[in-house]
């Protein structure tokens, strides 16, 4: 769960700063997103999800992405080029510094493609580079029992994105890879 937790967090950071430079709005209602991703050069299969938005959160991704950004990036540079968002990133995340470039593509507020590309140095949990792509398509009014914030992910856990400082506050840390020291005797 940590590691699709992780890359939700990530993409949410690079398009939701993406977001802030000049906020379009995507329509409120259900989505379904796509995930595909090659790291390393091995193919992952698609991976599946469904999220419920409205303007409300999209602003609450929009603050949260951007925060995030500040706080783990060095150098984010984002330009619009018509219905297309370009972020040029250096970022860090634990000992590895990720530099990624990834383009959004908008179709009016209905639908999205994110190709974002990302070298790791050093490999971050054994990925030298990666190729993810994110594509959102409007399904129509939230259904499925599902309020705005509510995101399900490919294995069919279902959260809020409005909870995920309690989340990341509720996972167990992680331990220290050095042995730990012996006692003095």
């Amino acid at each position: 769960m940590r590691l699709p937790l992780l890359v939700l967090v990530a993409a949410a950071a690079v398009t939701s700063t993406a977001f802030a430079q000049d906020y379009p709005k995507l329509r409120s209602g259900q989505w379904e997103l796509t995930t595909s991703s090659t790291k390393s050069g091995a193919q992952a299969p698609p991976a599946k999800s469904a999220m419920c938005t409205d303007e409300a959160i999209q602003k609450e991704m929009t603050t949260m992405g951007a925060g995030m950004s500040k706080g783990m990036c060095s150098r984010n540079d984002i330009r619009r080029e018509g219905s297309r968002f370009i972020v040029s990133a250096e970022c860090k995340i634990g000992e590895s510094k990720i530099i990624s470039k990834s383009v959004m593509t908008l179709t009016g507020d209905t639908a999205y493609k994110t190709e974002i590309k990302a070298t790791y140095n050093p490999p971050f949990m054994g990925m030298k580079e990666s190729t993810t792509t994110l594509e959102g398509k409007y399904v129509g009014p939230c259904r499925d029992g599902l309020v705005p914030g509510d995101f399900v992910a490919p294995n069919g856990h279902k959260f809020n994105l409005k909870n995920i400082g309690a989340m990341k506050n509720a996972l167990p840390p992680t331990q220290s890879r050095r042995p730990a020291k012996k006692a003095a005797q």
